[in-house]
């Protein structure tokens, strides 16, 4: 198969595309959008930062002009969507629920062997859950022999809950408040899921499509990550679906280095931008590969919550702000809740022209990302562009 050659702008396109970000609710509105943006993206990744609303309810505000976070806890009660884990933890459409079969295996082949202490405690714990219902970490008792040394030092039963869950025994659901509730896993998967473990051919396929699906170009290092918890065949079926014409090798004029693939429906798709403005988490699905940013978009990006403070250029929490296919700015932000105010600590514009109608593009999108966040004040405290913050601030007052 001959290679696509695409110039940067026209690879963009395909990329934001894919990301449900070539206009505002490109996959419709209300709660059966989001279900069309889960099921078109096949994962949607968790994270427990609170600094702003939680990474996977803001990856769809983003998407789906007034969205509701409890529409996300209706897909997983009604067992349209699951969670568990790919490259992360997220929401799967339940129709791909064989494919997390093979992670799950893998999960249980590389666990250490237990003790007989910790296989009886996850014995109790499926008892329990099973005689009593859905339950907490919070539920069990206090079982911890030594005082905790952080987050991750988890007590016995929490680690034999997240054990369970990993090797398929438990399934997850989310309280409001973001804590896990654990079930029997039959009680939460509908009885007509497919549960036939996948081929390793098959699963690596899977991953492929669903990673392009969501990418629109990606390399295969990229790919490959998604499936990093089972030993795969990636890298060849790539090949062997190029020849098959499933897939395309793509080059990027101007860009170097490794092969670049993309499904063959976009070789002729008609694709138009509209133009608006998205501000976007640091885990959303387009920003999860620094390299890929730094190539297709030339902004080089990372999230520096986890970067020692002395290091940190732009701040704790900055979100990317895209306009069409340029990120125009990082917005270091945090939402008061108590106060109801959206904190824009440090607005930092990047070395791009803006326009009137840009700024103004800007402003409404923070305007709703402060409703968002359920905060009726915006404080934006310094910027880079101090004509366009007085002009911004005029705005939001």
């Amino acid at each position: 198969m001959d290679r696509i050659i695409l110039t940067k702008a026209q690879a963009r396109k395909i990329i934001l595309h894919a990301a449900g970000l070539a206009k505002p609710a490109q996959f419709g509105k209300g709660k059966e959008a989001v279900y069309k943006l889960i099921d078109h993206l096949g994962f949607l990744q968790i994270d427990t930062n609170y600094v702003v609303e939680r990474a996977h309810h803001h990856a769809i505000a983003a998407r789906v002009p007034g969205y509701k976070p409890e529409w996300l806890d209706d897909l997983q009660s009604e067992g349209r969507i699951f969670e568990f884990w790919t490259y992360a933890a997220g929401y799967i459409p339940m129709h791909d629920f064989r494919f997390s079969l093979p992670v799950k295996a893998s999960f249980l082949s590389r666990r250490k062997p237990l003790t007989s202490a910790e296989v009886n405690l996850m014995n109790k714990v499926l008892d329990r859950i099973s005689r009593e219902g859905p339950l907490m970490a919070s539920d069990f008792e206090n079982d911890r022999v030594t005082k905790s040394t952080g987050w991750w030092d988890w007590r016995p039963s929490k680690i034999a809950l997240e054990r369970l869950h990993l090797d398929g025994r438990l399934a997850t659901l989310r309280k409001k408040d973001f804590r896990k509730v654990y079930d029997l896993a039959e009680n939460v998967i509908p009885s007509s899921t497919d549960t036939t473990m996948p081929t390793g051919e098959e699963y690596s396929r899977h991953v492929i499509r669903r990673s392009l699906k969501a990418l629109g170009i990606g390399y295969a290092k990229d790919i490959a990550f998604r499936g990093r918890y089972v030993k795969n065949s990636i890298k060849e079926e790539l090949e062997k679906m190029v020849e098959e014409g499933e897939l395309r090798r793509v080059e990027v004029t101007d860009l170097k280095g490794s092969p670049l693939y993309m499904l063959s429906e976009y070789r002729n798709k008609k694709i138009n931008l509209s133009g608006d403005a998205f501000i976007l988490s640091p885990f959303d699905v387009l920003n999860v590969y620094r390299h890929r940013l730094k190539n297709f978009f030339d902004f080089d990006y990372q999230v520096e919550c986890f970067v020692p403070q002395a290091k940190r250029k732009y701040g704790y929490f900055s979100l990317p702000v895209l306009i069409g296919d340029t990120f125009v700015a990082r917005m270091d932000s945090k939402a008061d809740r108590k106060q109801q105010t959206l904190i824009v600590h440090n607005l930092h514009f990047e070395s791009v022209k803006l326009t009137k109608a840009m700024v103004a593009q800007m402003g409404d999108a923070i305007l709703d990302f402060a409703k968002f966040n359920q905060c009726k004040e915006i404080v934006i405290e310094k910027s880079n562009n101090k004509p366009v913050l007085k002009t911004l601030r005029g705005a939001l007052s």
